[in-house]
């Protein structure tokens, strides 16, 4: 799907979430990003295969 360079990371990549933004619908919550991931604002992802990642924000850091 990726046609520009440097190519994007594959949607298996560690870093897949680096890829552009091929379609963006804020509204709805979620982008199709240039490998097919899916990206959702709560940072769930779908990948092109049908598996999900469940969201994963990174935790508050604790106060002392």
């Amino acid at each position: 799907m990726c046609t520009h360079t440097p190519k994007c990371p594959s949607a298996d990549s560690p870093d897949r979430e680096a890829a552009q933004v091929v379609a963006a619908h804020p509204e709805q919550g979620w982008s199709l990003l240039c490998n097919a991931l899916v990206l959702f604002d709560d940072t769930g992802e779908l990948l092109p295969d049908g598996r999900i990642i469940a969201p994963h924000r990174p935790l508050a850091a604790a106060t002392a």
